[in-house]
């Protein structure tokens, strides 16, 4: 079974899952994307009901929970409730239904990015503090939440990606849509810094392998490779010719102006320059892979083979 079935990482998980030959449930409270209907058994239910998430578990041998909310906002009371009591919901669900093995997928943002340069690893401290965007406390609490189910006898474990990019994102993801915008020649700007980014194909691996040999209450961080927001879409305005972002404006100056342009956003129901977004990049300390690539056998794929893969999985898919 399959939480978050509809969105980013949820759609590639489960075209890997019917790959491998697995009968595979969904829940997500969109319609299934991205694979045959008939392919899957899609219930349309919010995962913090708990008593649909209880019906859908019966006869599951494998859960993977992916239903979360993504947010740069400063205020965000659905995400926060989204990601903490659903995780709640399907692990206790998971331990009533007597699932074998349930694997969280939480995020790099359930640790505390600043507290934990320069490097970060799995004992980093968690985002726990008041001063941390809603996003990061909210991931942190959702991973609490199963942990306290997994003191109760639940077999689970966690993974935690960092940013995702690659193909077949039908959102798109906030990233990959400035990816296509790089690569089609529309982004003469770019905001300095960076950040650890993952193929979203390399995440759906360590996924698979947490499910097969990931450890009993242990996490795992799921790293790819540092880069610049710049240099990501230099590397796919290049693809089509394009010289990419002329201007690289300076991170300092960004977070000056983030206040306003979360405002500006409220009105153009947008998150794309808020001071949680600004301050992901300027936080970007080195995130350690280590315990992934020794017991998941987790191998991240060159950076320019996901950009590249990633502007040409948009370029084949039609646009309004």
């Amino acid at each position: 079974m399959v939480t978050g079935a509809s969105g980013y990482v949820g759609v590639n998980l489960v075209r890997r899952l019917l790959g491998d030959g697995w009968r595979v449930r969904t829940i997500d409270v969109r319609p299934v994307v991205g694979v045959d209907p008939a392919d899957v058994d899609h219930t349309l239910t919010d995962v913090r009901d708990g008593s649909a998430v209880a019906a859908c578990m019966v006869g599951a041998d494998l859960v993977f929970h992916l239903a979360a909310k993504i947010t740069l906002a400063s205020h965000d009371p659905e995400a926060w409730d989204i990601n903490t009591v659903g995780p709640a919901t399907v692990a206790r669900a998971a331990l009533g239904a007597g699932v074998p093995r349930l694997v969280h997928c939480s995020s790099v943002h359930a640790f505390d990015l600043v507290r934990s340069r320069p490097r970060l690893d799995e004992h980093s401290p968690r985002s726990t503090e008041p001063d941390r965007p809603v996003y990061d406390r909210s991931k942190a609490a959702g991973e609490a939440a199963v942990r306290r189910v997994v003191d109760e006898g639940l077999d689970a474990t966690i993974v935690n990606p960092t940013g995702i990019i690659g193909p077949a994102d039908f959102g798109p993801s906030r990233i990959n849509a400035i990816i296509d915008q790089a690569a089609r020649g529309h982004l003469p700007v770019a905001v300095e810094g960076g950040f650890d980014w993952v193929d979203v194909r390399d995440v759906v691996d360590g996924l698979v392998a947490a499910a097969d040999r990931g450890r009993r209450g242990e996490s795992y961080l799921l790293p790819g490779h540092q880069a610049t927001t710049v240099h990501l879409c230099r590397l796919a305005a290049g693809l089509n010719g394009h010289l990419g972002p002329v201007v690289a404006l300076p991170a300092g100056l960004a977070r000056w102006l983030a206040p306003a342009g979360e405002r500006i956003g409220r009105l153009l129901h947008s998150e794309t320059f808020t001071p949680a977004s600004i301050g992901t990049l300027l936080d970007d300390p080195m995130v350690d892979g280590t315990k992934a690539a020794t017991e998941l056998g987790h191998q991240p794929r060159p950076i320019e083979d996901s950009v590249r893969d990633t502007v040409r999985w948009f370029e084949g898919v039609a646009r309004p």
